[in-house]
């Protein structure tokens, strides 16, 4: 689905948003509250340039409408492979953008993550992932890693990793093995200005993540972990 048509099932036309190349921003009116609208087009690369005109929108958010909503429209191939890039510090560029999210979080603005279209690796995980939760499309891409770079990096075969992702969601890319895991909260069909109604209603602001993939089988042992640490700091 593109940017446009899921703006126009979110909202009807009440929304007002500019494009500036990969980047879109703006507002809308949902029932009686305006929601903050940031995100990317075009299965946009996140260089330096966007991850901090994405990041001055939320900040002025926080500066200029407190409480106001934010909607994390996320249409991303990965941080940009460029050497400029790099250069200039696109690793820090995307840390502030996660900053700024949290702090968005920290001072009272509900931020809800939606994949439309496809969610790749850094690109993925200084937006929806930092977000109060992220939710998608049943249509929708996500990985962070293919299986190929996963061998590469592990050094388990292909062949392996093939094995383990059919019974194991975190050795899969998918939607629905984000689920699984946590890092989706549930996916949106049908009447889209509902599910975000409600999102914006029910979403809790502690991470869920843990202990969501932990209840749905996909990430059986981060939760106590997680509180095993916390048990003994």
């Amino acid at each position: 689905m593109d940017c446009p048509s899921l703006l126009d099932r979110l909202f009807g036309s009440a929304h007002d948003t500019q494009q500036d190349g990969d980047f879109v921003h703006g507002s809308a009116r949902l029932d009686d509250q305006v929601v903050a609208l940031i995100g990317t087009v075009n299965h946009a690369p996140i260089g330096v340039a966007l991850a901090l005109k994405q990041a001055r929108v939320v900040l002025d958010t926080v500066a200029r409408h407190p409480g106001r909503p934010i909607l994390l429209l996320i249409d991303t191939q990965g941080q940009m492979l460029r050497r400029r890039d790099e250069l200039l510090g696109i690793h820090r560029a995307m840390a502030h953008l996660g900053r700024c999210i949290d702090l968005a979080r920290r001072e009272g603005h509900r931020v809800i993550g939606l994949v439309y279209d496809q969610a790749l690796s850094g690109g993925f995980i200084t937006s929806g992932l930092i977000a109060d939760a992220c939710y998608a499309l049943p249509e929708a891409e996500i990985r962070v890693m293919r299986i190929p770079a996963m061998a590469r990096v592990t050094k388990i075969s292909e062949e392996r990793l093939s094995e383990l992702s059919v019974a194991n969601p975190v050795f899969a890319p998918g939607v629905r093995n984000y689920v699984a895991m946590g890092g989706v909260r549930a996916l949106w069909s049908g009447d889209l200005a509902a599910e975000l109604r409600a999102a914006l209603a029910d979403t809790p602001t502690d991470d869920r993540r843990a202990v969501d993939g932990a209840a749905r089988g996909g990430r059986k042992l981060a939760a106590a972990v997680a509180q095993r640490v916390l048990d003994a700091a």
